[in-house]
C-alpha cells in the first residue's frame, strides 16, 4: 500500500514538473518575441528599418509607436489560448 501511495506522488511530482516546465518555456518564448520586437525592432534595428514604409511612416518608428503594442496584445492572446489548452493536457482546467 505504502509502495502505491508513494508511487503515486512521484507521478504527480514528475507532472508538475513536467506542466511547470511546458508554462515557463511558453512564457520565455513569449518574452524573447516581446524583447525582440519592442526593443529589437523598435529601438536597435530603427535605422535598418527606415527604409521600409507601412502606413506612410518607417517601419523602425512604426513598430516603436504602435506594431510593439499590437504584438503585445496578440501574445496575451496567445498564452491565454496556449494554456488553456496545456491545463487541459495535464487535468488541471478551470
Amino acid at each position: 500500500m505504502a509502495d502505491q501511495t508513494n508511487h503515486g506522488a512521484e507521478a504527480t511530482q514528475k507532472s508538475d514538473a513536467a506542466y511547470w516546465a511546458a508554462n515557463v518555456r511558453i512564457i520565455v518564448i513569449s518574452l524573447i518575441v516581446w524583447a525582440l520586437v519592442s526593443f529589437g525592432f523598435g529601438i536597435l534595428l530603427r535605422p535598418a528599418l527606415s527604409g521600409i514604409s507601412v502606413g506612410g511612416t518607417d517601419l523602425g518608428f512604426w513598430f516603436a509607436q504602435q506594431g510593439s503594442i499590437l504584438v503585445f496584445l496578440a501574445l496575451i492572446f496567445f498564452y491565454a489560448i496556449r494554456m488553456n489548452k496545456l491545463d487541459k493536457e495535464f487535468g488541471v482546467e478551470e
